[in-house]
């Protein structure tokens, strides 16, 4: 997937697995039902302003500091997002889904290794990870392209790189909703 549907994804990635009970996501807590509303519903300060009154009571909420990650990316406060997803991975290494938001943010700078690395992490603690998978490969395929366009750059006799280079970004760029 492009960075542009990287970013564009990443609500939907993060609060399906959030709001859906899946597995890679902290587990729910009913105390966070109206955040997740508000969330959803696209009230990212009304939402942020209650979840701050839950974290202040439950400050090692899992599922609270990850709901607050997700508002910080859509509220496109990436550095302070960035910071919360490690935070909270740190804390709690086994869950894949952090890793995998990680990533989308990495990716959405063009930071690209470590964004590999993160969904490798995802991958590695939920293998049957099929978002992470497909992030991944758009990662891979992010890389070749820069690759592509470098050896291109370097050596202007080189004819197959800007072939290679061709077909990626049009793979790339076909993969846009």
């Amino acid at each position: 997937m492009p960075i542009r549907r990287f970013a564009v994804q990443l609500a939907g990635i993060a609060l399906l697995a959030c709001l859906s009970g899946v597995s890679a996501a902290p587990p729910r807590d009913d105390g966070l039902k109206q955040v997740e509303f508000l969330i959803e519903s696209g009230q990212h300060a009304r939402a942020l302003e209650n979840l701050e009154q839950y974290l202040a009571a439950n400050p090692r909420s899992a599922r609270g500091r990850f709901l607050k990650a997700v508002i910080l990316a859509e509220q496109k406060k990436t550095p302070e997002a960035i910071r919360a997803y490690n935070e909270l991975i740190h804390e709690h290494p086994d869950m894949a889904e952090p890793y995998n938001n990680l990533a989308v943010l990495h990716a959405s700078l063009g930071q690209y290794e470590p964004a590999r690395m993160a969904l490798e992490m995802a991958i590695r603690n939920k293998p049957d990870f099929a978002v992470a998978h497909e992030n991944l490969g758009d990662v891979y395929a992010r890389m070749a392209a820069q690759a592509y366009e470098k050896a291109a750059q370097y050596d202007k006799s080189n004819k197959s790189a800007p072939l290679k280079l061709k077909r990626v970004t049009e793979l790339l760029s076909s993969a846009r909703p």
